[in-house]
């Protein structure tokens, strides 16, 4: 197998080391932090920052040029040593090899029958890269003195990762190894390519990801260089941010939360072999087996040999898919667009709107989806809009009227109009902000269509133009099926057709208020932060502003995470991919986090 390299120098025209001095390093380092504490720019001003944040970036990556680690070889070279440690450690992998399924990208293959739901792969704990195993190595020391460590669990295994790469005598290096040595997260994006996403919903988390990922480097690059632990890391002398943008994609495309060994509180993971498995339509097959100390995994579905083994990530949009995994996934069913909405506090009503909804359990503001299918809006948001639509006197029925408590419950269900008049207000205030979304883009279906048609797309530029279709595909979707509903309730109107008789013994009740309860935590609404949540660790609060969300985590104030039931689903890959011959690495349209290598 391929050893690592050793670090390389800087050259300069003539053939001699480049220095770079460690004082003009730190300045732009410096600088660089700075810039990105500083306060949220003002609407419209976001791109400025990017772009000012950007150009410090690249000069210290220019700075940086050639000192970064790599290692020899092709990734191909060190799967059959994955595969033998994964063996020699306890882990069930008997069942399948690790496979280049070409525009997919790796994946694992069936090396025999599988039957649907059989398991077919464990990994023991022992195996796993955690938030405990960096408490437990190098970094240990420096994670009990920095409180940014302790806060957010995402950069812990960041820095455990790039620790662990730098020691030739790492229990992961056959893992390390097999990761691949770039990604397609928005991170990697050149500017032209995330320029693409302007006016896209996506846009304002892609420029905060690049914005808080800049922020942490230059915060931990100042910490290697000056604190007294951190400096005997393995990272004083090769810290790029090429390399932390890797351990940042790494981590942010394979982590997954675990039990804590007595179970009663998860904590961040890395499972080799079993985050690269590609991911296609289905139910969650993954679970933690405590008994065991083991992630297990069974089949989605019956697989012949030589077939290729997916699993279901989860429900997660394409903006999610693009953000944080780095790809887009064509036969999304559970694509949706954000739509924040909210009753105004000078508006008249507000005390009684609010009174009401509060009753169903749902904010007077809150940020909702518009999903991809049909119907295009959640009990929650229907309730939600029927309420905020509601005349006096409708309100006063339901805070007061007969059965007003158990109507409340009838609010999220469509088979219980509150009048003709509030469903035609409704679906024509959905139709309405439909199309005022729709505006806002810069181009229009027809056009992404037909650049979509360009061979000579790249990869990211695909994948962007790709996103800002699907969601005007939705948006489009809704305003039709907005201005369906209201032309059908304007005709009952008309015919003065009778409201469905109210029956108490037939309701449905509304969904829980937290819309993604069901799901595992990573999975949640990842653009929900509630207010007054974020994390205040005293002068480091400006690293933690807003990045307790950035890598798909929901952390509390305390550090810790909330427990979840299921396991959570990896961020290596995907299926179902269209068949692009012009493209040459990952799939664009069902495409993996990773590029395929061809050395």
């Amino acid at each position: 197998m391929g050893k690592k390299s050793r670090v390389k120098t800087q050259k300069s025209s003539t053939g001699a080391s480049a220095v770079v001095s460690p004082k003009e390093m730190m300045s732009l380092i410096s600088e660089l932090l700075q810039k990105c504490s500083s306060a949220t720019p003002s609407a419209g001003k976001e791109w400025e920052e990017y772009i000012q944040i950007r150009g410090l970036v690249e000069k210290i990556r220019k700075k940086q040029k050639g000192m970064s680690v790599v290692f020899e070889g092709s990734r191909d070279d060190y799967f059959p040593d994955l595969m033998s440690w994964a063996q020699k450690n306890g882990a069930l992998c008997d069942g399948f090899t690790v496979a280049n399924f070409g525009s997919e990208g790796y994946g694992l293959r069936a090396t025999r029958d599988i039957k649907a739901e059989e398991l077919f792969l464990w990994i023991p704990r022992k195996m796993l890269m955690t938030v405990e195993s960096a408490q437990n190595s190098m970094l240990g020391l420096l994670y009990s003195q920095d409180r940014i460590l302790q806060a957010m669990g995402n950069v812990t295994l960041a820095l455990h990762l790039l620790c662990e790469r730098a020691d030739p005598a790492s229990f992961w290096l056959p893992y390390i190894h097999s990761l691949p040595q770039e990604y397609d997260t928005p991170l990697y994006y050149q500017q032209d390519e995330v320029q693409l996403l302007l006016g896209t919903q996506a846009m304002q988390d892609v420029l905060n990801q690049y914005k808080n990922t800049a922020r942490q480097y230059a915060y931990f690059y100042k910490l290697v260089q000056t604190h007294p632990t951190a400096s005997k890391l393995p990272l004083k002398d090769m810290f790029t941010f090429d390399d932390y943008r890797w351990a940042v994609s790494s981590v942010m495309t394979r982590q997954n939360q675990i039990p804590t060994e007595d179970g009663s509180r998860v904590t961040l993971a890395l499972i080799p072999l079993w985050d690269m498995c590609n991911h296609t339509n289905g139910l969650i097959t993954t679970g933690y087996n405590l008994e065991d100390d083991r992630c297990e995994c069974v089949a989605l579905q019956d697989y012949k040999e030589d077939e290729q083994i997916y699993i279901f990530y989860g429900t997660r949009s394409n903006a999610e898919f693009v953000i944080h995994n780095g790809f887009f996934f064509q036969d999304n069913n559970h694509d949706r667009v954000k739509i924040k909405l909210g009753v105004s506090k000078s508006e008249r009503l507000y005390a009684m709107k609010a009174e009401v909804l509060a009753r169903a359990g749902i904010p007077a503001s809150c940020v909702f989806a518009l999903h991809c299918n049909e119907p295009p809006i959640s009990a929650q948001l229907l309730a939600f809009l029927r309420v905020f639509c509601m005349t006096e006197e409708e309100l006063k029925d339901y805070l007061l009227g007969d059965h007003a408590v158990n109507k409340i419950f009838t609010l999220g269900n469509g088979e219980f109009p509150v009048s003709w008049e509030n469903e035609i207000k409704l679906w024509t205030f959905l139709e309405t902000r439909a199309a005022l979304l729709l505006k806002t883009y810069k181009t229009t279906s027809e056009e992404d269509r037909s650049l979509l048609d360009k061979h000579d797309l790249s990869l990211h530029s695909r994948v962007a133009i790709q996103l800002r279709l699907a969601e005007k595909q939705i948006l489009e979707k809704a305003w039709a099926s907005g201005r369906a509903k209201r032309l059908n309730f304007q005709k009952k109107l008309e015919q003065d057709a009778p409201l469905p008789p109210y029956e108490e013994g037939s309701l449905a009740l509304l969904e829980n208020t937290n819309a993604d309860a069901k799901l595992p935590i990573i999975l949640r609404k990842l653009e929900e932060v509630d207010e007054g949540q974020g994390i205040q660790l005293d002068e480091h609060s400006h690293l933690l502003n807003e990045e307790k969300m950035l890598y798909g985590l929901d952390i509390e104030a305390n550090g810790e995470q909330k427990v979840s039931k299921e396991l959570q689903l990896p961020s290596d890959s995907v299926g179902n991919a269209n068949q692009m011959d012009q493209m040459k690495v990952a799939n664009q349209s069902g495409g993996r986090t990773e590029k395929k290598k061809s050395e």
